[in-house]
């Protein structure tokens, strides 16, 4: 039996799991290897012993293919078979997101020197976001940036990806024929407006640092934070990029913890972890009310990621005064984690979706190799 290995690896972890090729869709097993430190070589280290301990498994002799999940693909619209010169390019685009391809490009070469027989496949965040119109993704810079590539993008592709098929799947018309907005809400977090099935717009941009407050990361900061920060602190450029991707958006206003499930069970008696807690649930509802003014309205809603999932607080006070758009949560449904957590009274169907990324890998990477399942 063929299996299909997915790898997803983050700045601080590296995801994986295993799919049977003739349905991958359904995943067999999966593990995790969590709190990587910063290093590279620490990375590189995690990389070479997740390999060692999966490659010892009985199962891994079966694995016809990697998939990767690759955070920035720049013009990439679709899924592409690792080559040489798809390396090549990728080291190129480093400086464009600094914080995940360096380790996303470790692990595709180290497959390639521990089993270099497998082939590889990546899957790109960006795709998803390829639909968005002109006035969507133009930074307004000067337009000779435009030239090397300075535009936004928008990430969590491969997580959208998935909450709009399942939406086709449970049968929502939205899907296809309707205004979706999508809040992808985890370490890191962002929205995105579908219309039709296509992405107009999301809320990360140029990097997955921009739109929301997140965990760790700043989301959209004034520029003139940044000057002011180079002259009155002797900041530099990576000075800066450290503190507003590692130690800033919930940790930053909190100054106790990125974790959401902590500052919520701290807001009673910590007015920072309190106000961290504002902050976010305020950004949020203000990024849907500006895409439901970018889609002429909203038919459905869909919360997903770690905090969307199961955070009942955040989704209530998300929805808390959006009654005027047609949402109306139910406080038992809600409370619940009913997979439909709007009320009948409501216009706007408001869902939970538990998000799989690695199942989309995994079918696109065997759509694309045209892998036989039986292949011994």
């Amino acid at each position: 039996m063929a299996t299909v290995l997915t790898i997803n690896g983050g700045s601080s972890s590296i995801r994986f799991a295993l799919y049977d090729a003739r349905d991958a869709a359904t995943k067999l097993l999966g593990g995790k290897i969590d709190r990587i430190d910063l290093d590279a070589a620490d990375h590189r280290s995690a990389a070479v012993s997740l390999l060692d301990r999966i490659g010892a498994q009985p199962w891994f002799a079966a694995v016809r293919a990697v998939g990767h999940r690759i955070v920035h693909g720049m013009q990439h619209s679709s899924p592409e078979r690792v080559t040489p010169g798809l390396l090549a390019e990728l080291r190129k685009i480093i400086p464009y997101d600094p914080e995940h391809l360096p380790r996303e490009i470790e692990l595709i070469e180290t497959i390639c020197r521990v089993h270099p027989g497998l082939e590889q496949v990546a899957c790109f965040d960006t795709a998803f976001h390829r639909t968005m119109p002109r006035v969507a993704t133009v930074l307004p810079i000067p337009r000779r940036y435009e030239s090397k590539g300075v535009q936004r993008y928008g990430f969590h592709g491969l997580s959208y990806t998935y909450l709009m098929a399942e939406l086709g799947r449970i049968g929502d018309p939205a899907a296809a024929r309707g205004r979706v907005i999508l809040a992808h809400l985890g370490n890191g977090a962002s929205l995105a407006a579908v219309r039709d099935g296509r992405c107009i717009d999301t809320s990360m941009g140029f990097t997955p640092t921009s739109g929301l407050v997140m965990s760790t990361r700043s989301g959209d900061l004034d520029p003139g934070v940044m000057s002011f920060l180079a002259l009155t602190e002797s900041m530099d450029a990576p000075a800066i990029q450290k503190m507003v991707t590692h130690a800033s958006g919930l940790l930053g206003v909190s100054e106790t913890s990125s974790d959401i499930r902590d500052l919520l069970a701290r807001e009673a008696q910590d007015a920072r972890a309190a106000e961290a807690v504002a902050l976010f649930c305020y950004q949020i509802k203000k990024w849907i009310g500006a895409f439901a003014a970018a889609l002429g309205g909203v038919d459905t809603l869909v919360f997903a990621g770690g905090i969307g999932e199961n955070a009942v607080a955040v989704r209530a006070r998300v929805c808390e005064g959006l009654q005027y758009l047609g949402i109306h949560l139910d406080d038992a449904r809600n409370a619940q984690g009913a997979a439909l957590v709007s009320a009948d009274s409501g216009s706007v169907a408001v869902r939970v979706i538990r998000t799989d990324e690695e199942s989309v890998i995994a079918v696109a990477t065997v759509r694309l190799l045209e892998m036989n399942p039986e292949d011994p």
